[in-house]
């Protein structure tokens, strides 16, 4: 089964830009995990300091390669001062049962 989450944060006033680089120098890494379906960066229309990340990976297990990635730690490090939260609030989702999309 696949893993998905929504990893959610609000870019501190001034920073905007930096976080911008950051965010996208970050997700073309995840997007060439073998285990990464989609890495995909928002931000809320009204409100384009609110970042939405939605994440899917192919299961637990490429889930916890993606966390032990190399590059992962030195963004996290990175973003923390950059941000409002003291990290990205995650929100694991799961698929409705009996809901199919076509």
């Amino acid at each position: 089964m696949n893993k998905t989450l929504l990893a959610e944060f609000t870019v501190r006033e001034g920073a905007q830009e930096e976080v911008a680089r950051l965010t996208l120098e970050y997700a073309r890494k995840v997007r060439q995990e073998e285990g990464n379906l989609a890495f995909d960066v928002y931000t809320k229309a009204t409100n384009p300091r609110a970042y939405w990340i939605f994440e899917v990976y192919r299961d637990e297990d490429a889930f916890q390669a993606h966390l032990k990635a190399p590059y992962g730690g030195p963004f996290n490090t990175a973003l923390t001062p950059l941000i409002e939260e003291d990290a990205s609030v995650l929100t694991f989702l799961a698929p409705v049962a009996g809901v199919t999309l076509t």
